[in-house]
């Protein structure tokens, strides 16, 4: 039986008050966040965290001092592990805080493994998450002599698991919403500057992908449904619509809500405070008649099995098991540039 390694990529978050500021440093000195050549990028990393650490760490106050994205992530690997079965042990890598990349290679090595599978837990592909990750892997095996056959899987925003356990939760609140009451799904995403995607990140492209397969999986004509993007900070220009602005347009028009996060899989502080806590309150002040956050489809069971999916059919290349690229030909930094068919999309 082969011994097949699978290593789930997240970006980590701080474990404790004091790890607020380095995991801050970590992620604006990764060089697909900032630009610039080193040492510049170096010196306004460390000035951006020393002056995000006070309001980052209130944020993390409200959880309890440190992100749960850890744990959340361990529970989905030891999940994963169950359903892949023998042969196959899952790793976890964390892009800016631990277990670091060079951790995790360092125990992939130990074990041995004869294949690696590498599966970002970003179902939508950008080169802010999952081609950084990637990268930072290979850097890392690369330095621990870890010379394995690796196949890769780039991005899944329209996998039936992962659109299956999304579509449970709606249609559970759904199933309560008092009948007549108007309503409407935002489909929120973490947001990217726009300089980003106009350089060719396929991003909200495939988070729209996402949202337009739930939309149609709920089998509900007239959905009155909105993609948006939360987690905006400083002076550049972002995607939009902003979630926050939704929200208050909600308001105007008294019309409930039912929010759903379509790019985070995990619980962490950008679903427990700024969804929870932060969406909540500006809905209440907005006038927004009734807010209700869906879950993340976590270790839901049809998630799992659909992850177990996309590693068997993983392929060296990081393009999708069916060698068709998924992004139209604008995308030029899709994962898959230069390798694979084209879509039809």
């Amino acid at each position: 039986m082969t011994r097949t390694a699978v290593v789930l990529f997240n970006l980590g978050g701080p474990d404790s008050p004091e790890a607020v500021q380095p995991f801050l440093f970590n992620l604006f000195n990764d060089r697909a966040i900032i630009g610039l050549p080193q040492p510049l990028r170096w010196l306004v990393a460390a000035l951006i965290a020393r002056r995000r650490a006070p309001v980052a760490r209130a944020i993390y106050d409200r959880i309890g001092g440190a992100s749960p994205l850890l744990a959340n992530t361990e529970a989905q690997a030891r999940a994963l592990e169950a359903a892949l079965g023998e042969g196959f042990r899952v790793f976890i890598a964390m892009r800016y805080w631990q277990p670091r990349a060079e951790e995790a290679a360092r125990a992939v090595k130990a074990w041995r493994p004869e294949e690696i599978v590498l599966l970002p837990l970003y179902p939508q592909a950008s080169t802010t998450t999952t081609q950084s990750s990637l990268a930072d892997w290979r850097r890392a095996a690369a330095a621990a002599g870890l010379r394995v056959p690796e196949r890769a899987v780039c991005c899944y925003p329209v996998e039936a698991g992962f659109i299956g356990a999304l579509v449970e939760e709606i249609r559970a609140t759904l199933a309560q919403w008092p009948a007549g009451e108007r309503k409407r799904v935002l489909f929120s995403a973490h947001g990217l500057p726009q300089k980003i995607v106009a350089s060719g990140d396929p991003y909200q492209w495939q988070v729209e992908r996402t949202a337009a397969a739930l939309a149609a999986a709920l089998e509900l004509p007239g959905l009155d449904s909105v993609v948006c993007y939360q987690s905006r900070v400083g002076p550049l220009a972002w995607i939009g619509p902003g979630t926050d602005a939704e929200i208050r347009r909600a308001g105007r028009e008294g019309v409930g809500l039912i929010v759903v996060p379509v790019a985070f899989v995990s619980e962490h502080s950008e679903t427990l405070v700024e969804l929870d806590i932060e969406y909540r309150h500006l809905a209440d002040g907005a006038g927004v008649p009734r807010y209700h956050r869906v879950a993340t489809v976590g270790a839901a069971p049809s998630f799992i099995a659909g992850l177990a999916r996309l590693v068997h059919a993983a392929r060296p290349g990081p393009c999708p098991a069916s060698g068709v690229r998924l992004c139209p030909d604008a995308f030029s930094r899709c994962l898959c540039a230069g390798g694979g068919a084209r879509s039809a999309a």
